[in-house]
């Protein structure tokens, strides 16, 4: 079946939409992801199967859904009073969570169920959103600063592609270096200074 375009619901729409995830994430803590079905996920939401085929289209294009909604962040990014610091608190949240096993199996779903690149192109536009807060933040206090498509390519990018395509471990470290190379070394506990080289990026 064709991809339903996925719109923020209202109303009913809403209320049949919080059921249907609480019942997918309910299901997969009980019984596991390989467990679910569109009837058994029917049945807990107190929906029929036509309700969730008419809106996701399947399985799999509803499990994407799902983890789209799971990697939405909550809060804004914390505010420590430096580039430096925002950034690298910021990309070690991202990487504990993007690479915790509940995180691997939300990437895996929200790529693979998305044929389209809609749900993975949301994902992406979560991640510049809190890039946008830190950077919008650096520039009111006067601090020089990459652009939103540049953090993404040098600090974004390569998590994910560890994540995807080199699974192992993974820890703060490795997300606070790739922002100190960013920066030119500047360190998470110090004001970022003035980087003549990031003039270029």
């Amino acid at each position: 079946m064709s991809r339903k375009p996925m719109v923020r619901p209202g109303g009913r729409s809403a209320r049949v939409q919080q059921s249907v995830h609480s019942a997918v994430r309910e299901l997969t803590a009980e019984a596991g992801r390989e467990a679910l079905t569109v009837p058994l996920i029917a049945a807990r939401a107190g929906v029929t199967p036509s309700t969730i085929y008419r809106r996701w289209g399947d399985l799999q294009e509803l499990l994407s859904d799902v983890a789209v909604e799971r990697l939405r962040p909550e809060t804004p990014p914390d505010d420590l009073g430096t580039l430096a610091a925002d950034l690298a608190a910021w990309a070690e949240q991202f990487l504990e969570e993007m690479s915790s096993p509940p995180g691997r199996a939300y990437i895996r779903d929200a790529l693979l169920g998305d044929p389209d690149g809609a749900n993975a192109g949301q994902c992406s536009a979560y991640a510049a959103e809190q890039i946008d807060v830190i950077l919008g933040r650096a520039a009111a206090r006067g601090e020089p600063a990459p652009s939103v498509e540049t953090v993404l390519d040098r600090v974004v990018a390569p998590v994910m592609y560890r994540i995807l395509l080199r699974p192992g471990p993974l820890d703060a470290a490795y997300a606070r270096g790739l922002v100190d190379g960013l920066l030119g070394g500047a360190s998470a506990d110090t004001p970022c200074a003035a980087v003549e080289s990031r003039k270029g990026l």
